[in-house]
């Protein structure tokens, strides 16, 4: 309350009677108040986010009238993955912001499924097949997906030579379905996956795939290093994760997408493309 008061220029009595009538008129309790804190209720959470997003919108069609929008400026808010912003995003956020100044970035990161609306964001990243058909997607990369395990783990229980011999091996799981959809000499295939370790999160498999714990289907941008460095071999070289998997920006479908959002999508298209980086033996070498 003191906080907004000195920026309008109101007291904090004031301010904290605006809020007292905005509750009244709405007819539903916004803040949850102690001798000691006053933080949001539920309602008030969902409430903040929507006028957010509405004043984002007021923002964006004043720049749309002014063509104030040649210039990209404003917070750009991104949800975005965990391990893969940690090893493909964070070394080349400086890079965009020298190129941007006007612009500041806001980025949450989180494994689970977000709402991009709801939760006030201009952009999410994701990996795998688009579940939202009301957002606007771009692809961005592809995403190639290999069987892999550590020599020692091999070396300790043998190497399989086809997809029935993956029954006697421990496979790490990821993510709620217990089943590889792999493509291989034959097309399509799907494979059951047995193991003792389930998990949701691709910096756990990864961990778990280096303690020599077991056979697990992963992200070559999660792991080309690794492979790159023999610590960790692909198996069963001939069957891949399915290839409609793919990095993806995901935004809100409107007329008029803002100038920040525009360049940020360039800017990872450039920096990941049809052969990512990660991928690319050549870019590697080079880099």
């Amino acid at each position: 309350m003191s906080a907004a008061g000195r920026e309008l220029g109101y007291s904090p009595a004031v301010i904290s009677k605006r809020v007292g009538h905005l509750e009244e008129r709405l007819g539903a309790r916004l803040f949850q108040r102690t001798t000691r804190r006053l933080t949001l209720t539920e309602t008030g959470e969902g409430y903040h986010r929507r006028v957010i997003d509405i004043l984002s919108l007021v923002e964006e069609a004043e720049n749309f009238v002014s063509q104030r929008n040649t210039t990209p400026s404003g917070v750009l808010r991104i949800s975005a993955p965990t391990l893969f912003s940690r090893m493909h995003l964070a070394p080349y956020i400086p890079k965009f912001l020298d190129a941007y100044p006007d612009i500041e970035i806001d980025i949450q990161l989180s494994d689970q499924y977000v709402d991009i609306i709801r939760d006030g964001f201009d952009v999410a990243l994701r990996i795998g097949l688009p579940r939202d058909t009301s957002m606007m997607v771009h692809e961005l990369a592809p995403v190639r997906r290999v069987l892999c395990a550590t020599p020692e783990y091999i070396d300790s229980n043998g190497e399989p030579s086809s997809l029935g011999e993956l029954d006697h091996f421990e496979c790490i799981t990821s993510g709620e379905i217990d089943q590889w959809n792999l493509h291989g000499p034959d097309g399509d295939v799907t494979y059951r996956v047995h193991g003792k370790i389930r998990t949701n999160s691709s910096e756990f498999s990864k961990e778990a795939l280096l303690a020599h714990h077991g056979i697990g289907l992963v992200s070559t941008w999660a792991v080309g290093e690794e492979i790159s460095n023999g610590k960790l071999k692909i198996v069963l070289p001939q069957y891949q994760g399915s290839s409609n998997v793919t990095l993806s920006a995901l935004f809100p479908s409107r007329d008029f997408v803002p100038e920040k959002v525009q360049v940020f999508l360039v800017f990872l298209k450039e920096l990941y493309g049809e052969q990512p980086y990660w991928d690319d033996v050549k870019r590697k070498l080079s880099a």
